[in-house]
């Protein structure tokens, strides 16, 4: 049986109600005493700040109004307007679990051991002895909320309710796969909820999350199933867009975004609270990656680039546009530091913004990031960046623009050590289509000389991947940018292959 709201219609109904009276917007301009003051130091804050982290599930980098996009998406554009728009901002993985896996720990998921994408058949999740953004907020004195796909793990030890988070209503993974059980808690409440109205019932729970709030602080983790495909809205967005599926789904995850800041102006939270919006990578098949080569599951920056706007009312000064290189790693480091919260004991691979988000510095020095290929463990290193320059090291073979299972993109594959490394710069050339290494040797010997020293640090299998990878490189004639030619592939009799591209495999 349907379960029924206050008001004793069934919550189908009542959800199909919410989505139709309310997608109108429901937020308008801000009174003056709710737009960004002069910013405050964090520390002057009479309690913590309120945390709601928003990441949407395959959005692009170009997906939104305030990035570029014809979209309708007024409510994240004045999250940008009134807050801090990121340029250059990488998710840690450009598959699912592995980057939400990131972003909640601020650890690569090699490190964490967590799986590309886990479905109905898998048995495990994150490792168990992780600590998530909610296990640390917690000790602050934190209520704590997951709401959405979490993909991090069914089995009810990896459950959001046991990693951190006081409750749960969402999906547990991606909703291209079947069945797709809504679950509470650790409970499942429907074996098939109706996909079409994921968004406004996610949008339904976190206002009442949000308006039962008290005096403690909170962290809301609202974790949207689209626009990934097949991507679905309510009846009353269908057509909302005139851009078909893909655009009706983002523009109602705007609206969401609106009502979850009205609920937090209308509570009076405004000033406590700090909101995030992002994307766990790149588009799938539909979706812009702006000017970018590559898609999602690719270490292209159409797979890794994303959308990520920054609002604190008061702290950080609105209106900014940064151009600094970020990271989903950083995510866990920098609401750690504005909370008050203690690091764990580990190895971070994030950095903390906080000091670049309040204004007090221009720039950030993380030194080189890594790029790990999707793969069982991420295990695989394709690239590494340092400033503006990307070394891709190693490619697999067959298809790598778009990881497209039922095409036979995702069957078995191979990756291989690059005979000659590539090296991009992505200021100039952000879609990554000249191969600059023959220029600027000095900086691919810099950054080989990075991964040398950082890959020891990683877990046994990410160390022994690398090395068989540097043992077994792909054929001398792979051109670059394409994908790695097989070991042993010779030149054939009909083609010309210059002199740098000859010799043994």
């Amino acid at each position: 049986m349907a379960s029924k709201t206050p008001e004793g219609m069934d919550r189908r109904t009542f959800v199909k109600t919410v989505a139709g009276t309310l997608a109108v917007p429901a937020v308008g301009s801000l009174s003056a005493e709710a737009r960004p003051a002069e910013p405050g130091p964090a520390a002057a804050k009479s309690r913590p700040p309120n945390v709601i982290v928003m990441i949407c599930d395959d959005l692009g980098s170009g997906d939104l109004h305030c990035y570029g996009s014809s979209l309708h998406t007024p409510h994240l554009d004045r999250m940008a307007q009134e807050g801090v728009r990121f340029t250059h901002f990488n998710t840690a993985h450009p598959i699912c679990s592995a980057s939400r896996a990131a972003l909640l720990t601020g650890r690569y998921s090699s490190r964490t051991h967590t799986g590309g994408a886990y479905g109905p058949a898998s048995k495990s999740g994150t490792d168990l002895d992780e600590k998530t953004l909610a296990d640390i907020l917690k000790t602050k004195g934190y209520r704590s909320m997951c709401i959405g796909k979490w993909h991090l793990g069914y089995p009810a030890p990896y459950l959001p309710t046991n990693r951190g988070f006081d409750g749960y209503l969402g999906v547990p993974w991606s909703v291209d796969m079947n069945p797709l059980p809504l679950v509470r808690d650790a409970s499942v409440i429907e074996e098939q909820p109706d996909r079409d109205l994921l968004t406004p019932r996610y949008t339904e729970e976190a206002v009442k999350f949000i308006e039962s709030a008290g005096e403690k602080p909170f962290f809301l983790y609202l974790a949207y199933s689209y626009p990934h495909d097949p991507p679905r809205s309510s009846p009353r967005f269908r057509g909302h867009s005139g851009l078909g599926h893909q655009g009706d789904a983002i523009e109602e995850i705007d609206w969401s975004a609106g009502q979850i800041m009205e609920a937090v102006r209308r509570n009076g939270l405004d000033r406590d609270t700090i909101f995030i919006f992002t994307s766990d990578h790149g588009p799938w098949f539909q979706g812009c990656p702006g000017a970018l080569r590559g898609r999602k599951s690719t270490t292209f920056e159409g797979g890794v680039r994303i959308p990520f706007l920054i609002r604190w009312n008061g702290t950080i000064p609105g209106g900014k546009v940064v151009n600094e290189w970020g990271s989903n790693l950083d995510v866990f480091p920098t609401m750690a530091s504005f909370c008050g919260a203690q690091l764990p004991d580990k190895t971070y691979d994030g950095v903390n913004l906080s000091r670049l988000l309040t204004g007090q510095t221009s720039n950030v020095d993380r030194g080189t990031i890594l790029y790990f290929a999707v793969s069982p463990d991420q295990q695989i290193l394709e690239c590494a960046r340092k400033g503006n320059w990307k070394l891709r090291v190693s490619q697999r073979t067959g298809e790598i623009y778009i990881n497209d299972w039922a095409g036979g993109s995702c069957g078995p594959s191979r990756h291989f050590m690059l005979p000659r490394p590539e090296l991009y710069n992505l200021e100039r050339d952000p879609a990554e289509s000249y191969d600059a290494a023959i220029d600027h040797p000095d900086v691919v010997r810099e950054i080989q000389q990075d991964i040398e020293a950082l890959i020891p640090g990683f877990p046994e299998n990410v160390v022994r991947t690398y090395a068989e990878m540097k043992a077994h490189p792909g054929s001398a004639i792979t051109p670059p940018g394409a994908a790695a030619r097989p070991a042993g592939m010779v030149v054939g009799k009909g083609m010309w292959v210059p002199a740098e591209r000859r010799g043994k495999s």
